[in-house]
């Protein structure tokens, strides 16, 4: 049996799962105003009842909804808020900056981020201080959690993140500086989390893909472009992470430091292959971030070369767990058992075997456009986890 006690939990995910080609259909209709709100819901919904039914099925310990509800794992704030600069109509907006990223195969995806679409998917400024409007994982854990026979997971979006989406240079008649930004950011993430916990949400995950950002050239070139220094932005982003779980005393935390999901269809072979949007090992972070953080799972992704050796790990506290995203979502083919077992033996020479645990690298979903990751081969992915758990650590 797998332990019940969230902090010490050997099996994860992530946070999104695949939908189905139905329910992406139903997001294209909604944003082109062919389908209403109301039954874009009820489609969600009797697919999410779907979702976790089949998590419970293969004996997954810690279910989620799969983020369906999300155009983009990012809206667990950009939708929860008011206050950005953003087009009307942010569905079609939406729709039509994804269709202008790159799609090349094996090839860092590159998309515009200055463009007039949806808060933090791109990089937009504010007309008025944030506004909280909705608590978005709220309601996603009310109605999971009422079905669930498991314990539900949410996931929040890191303050480091919707920092490097804030387009601060053209906001300075609303916030003087990302300070004052991001104290309004922390601030509406504590209220949402406050309720959470109040609804009985014990296990909540940070989603930091930005972190990356740290030890990606490109990136490090364009916040210099800015006239931005990337180690006062660090500390800056690891102050906030901080302040917004500090004191939720009987919640686990985890956070999640990956490269970017995205990945596209070969041409050549029709077979479903990687992309990334930053490259880069842990290694230049690794002492800063996973002792900075006072999170309890660091959720790290190591599908790839990119990805670096397992080495920074000596750098983690023996309070924390770490998640090896060893499972990757950008490639159907199923990571053979022996093979994950010798990967999780190559860790523990950095980190005891009790303080590690297996994930896949990132979502299956993260986005309601791309690739669509095909449900059979997410659930063949989900149980070889479950099995390689059972084998490691009993």
């Amino acid at each position: 049996m797998i332990t019940q006690d969230l902090h010490l939990l050997r099996i994860d995910q992530v946070g999104s799962l695949a939908g189905t080609t139905r329910l992406l259909t139903a997001f294209e209709q909604n944003a082109a105003g062919e389908l209403s709100d109301e039954q874009l819901r009820e489609i969600a919904d009797e697919e999410i009842r779907a979702l976790i039914r089949a998590q419970e099925t293969i004996g997954f310990p810690i279910l989620t909804d799969g983020e369906l509800r999300r155009r983009n794992f990012q809206d667990s704030f950009a939708a929860a808020v008011s206050g950005f600069d953003v087009p009307e109509n942010e569905k079609a907006a939406y729709e039509q900056v994804h269709k202008e990223i790159t799609t090349r195969p094996f090839a860092r995806a590159e998309q515009d981020f200055a463009a007039a679409g949806p808060a933090v998917y791109t990089r937009r400024p504010v007309v008025e201080r944030l506004r909280f409007r909705r608590n978005v994982p709220l309601e996603e854990y009310t109605f999971s959690s009422q079905i669930a026979t498991a314990p539900v997971k949410v996931t929040l979006l890191s303050p480091d993140r919707i920092s490097q989406r804030f387009d601060y240079e053209h906001s300075r008649n609303v916030y003087a500086d990302i300070d004052a930004f991001l104290a309004d950011v922390v601030a509406i993430e504590r209220e949402m989390i406050r309720a959470l916990v109040d609804a009985g949400c014990r296990y909540i995950q940070i989603d930091a893909p930005g972190y990356t950002a740290y030890v990606d050239s490109v990136s490090l070139e364009r916040m210099r472009g800015r006239g931005e220094d990337p180690a006062r932005n660090l500390a800056r982003s690891i102050a906030a992470d901080n302040a917004v779980i500090e004191g939720f005393e009987g919640t686990t935390f985890g956070i999640h430091l990956c490269r970017g999901n995205p990945r596209t269809v070969d041409p050549a072979t029709g077979k479903i292959v990687p992309q990334w949007h930053r490259e880069g090992s842990y290694d230049a972070i690794a002492e800063q971030l996973f002792n900075g953080l006072k999170h309890d799972r660091l959720l790290l992704e190591y599908d790839s070369e990119r990805a670096g050796s397992f080495e920074p790990l000596r750098f983690v506290p023996k309070d924390k767990v770490v998640v090896l995203g060893l499972v990757t979502t950008k490639s159907t083919d199923v990571e053979p058992l022996d093979a994950l077992r010798r990967r999780i033996d190559e860790a523990s020479r950095y980190l005891a075997l009790d303080q590690l645990a297996l994930s896949p690298q990132c979502g299956f979903g993260s986005s309601k456009s791309g690739a669509l990751f095909p449900q059979e081969d997410q659930w063949r992915k989900l149980e070889r986890i479950v099995e390689t758990a059972a084998a490691v650590w009993g």
